[in-house]
């Protein structure tokens, strides 16, 4: 399998496959590039170049014990775009994945990103204050979740599986695969990259989106509510287009995939 070395040692697991100009495809929180199962095969398949890693903590990656914080992370996305030699990419984010190509971006520029998905984004900032009355109340959310981090994980992230997907959406042995997904991460990696979802101000980031932005979101998902993250990235980006699957929740690289599959073929190619 292929590796390559971030900044700080730490070695990260990748795949490219295809040729042609790269979609390089970055994973949600906990996950690793295996959430992608049901998007590679059918966009190699419409001759699309796909990149794909595993971030660090996750998966086949080193865990170290620091680095989760989305500097770091941008400075990993950055390591794998030279070693792909991507020219002209679509950089697709999941969840965490969006706040990463905002921070890629507004770090180290736009020079070899020629467009951008967003699906299920975890930007502009997460934390209801002062100066951002549109975000969440934090003792809502994320005292809880990181409690049952610590205390009981797999029963947390077993309970979650229902609103991540939708009530009844997939089957069992789906959101079970998905679950395991996450055990496969290590657990301080876990809790500092919750950490940082939550606690991360993209607003500053926003500016150096200046390609032609695709944004998908489902309008009742619960972990990263639409009117506090999708639709105040759109506002955000001028060269953003709006998609909002309806009732759609979290999970939408399953619940969703044909449509969404459908979605990243136009906007790998023309927004």
């Amino acid at each position: 399998m292929p590796f390559l070395d971030a900044a700080d040692g730490t070695t990260l697991y990748y795949a490219d496959w295809g040729s042609g100009r790269p979609v390089v495809f970055i994973h949600g929180w906990a996950m690793n590039s295996n959430m992608w199962e049901y998007q590679l095969p059918w966009l190699i398949d419409q001759s699309v170049r796909c990149v794909v890693y595993d971030q660090r903590g996750c998966g086949r990656s080193d865990h170290p014990a620091r680095g989760y914080d989305f500097d770091t992370l941008a400075a990993d996305l950055d390591v794998v775009l030279r070693r792909v030699d991507a020219h002209h990419a679509t950089l697709v984010g999941f969840s965490l994945g969006g706040g990463v190509i905002a921070r890629y971006l507004a770090r180290y520029g736009s020079d070899r990103v020629a467009r951008t998905v967003m699906i299920g984004t975890n930007t502009p900032y997460l934390w209801k204050c002062d100066d951002n009355p549109e975000g969440l109340d934090r003792s809502r959310v994320y005292e809880g979740f990181m409690h049952g981090l610590q205390t009981d994980r797999p029963k947390l992230l077993a309970e979650c599986a229902p609103a991540f997907f939708g009530e009844g959406a997939v089957s069992k042995q789906m959101a079970e695969w998905v679950v395991g997904l996450c055990h496969g991460s290590n657990p301080v990696g876990m809790l500092e990259l919750y950490r940082a979802v939550n606690h991360t101000d993209f607003r500053p980031d926003m500016a150096a989106f200046t390609m032609p932005t695709l944004i998908i979101h489902g309008d009742a998902d619960p972990f990263q509510p639409i009117e506090a993250t999708g639709r105040r990235t759109a506002r955000a980006i001028r060269s953003s287009r709006l998609i909002e699957y309806e009732g759609a929740s979290h999970g939408l690289f399953v619940t969703h995939r044909e449509r969404l599959n459908a979605d990243l073929l136009v906007g790998s190619r023309d927004l």
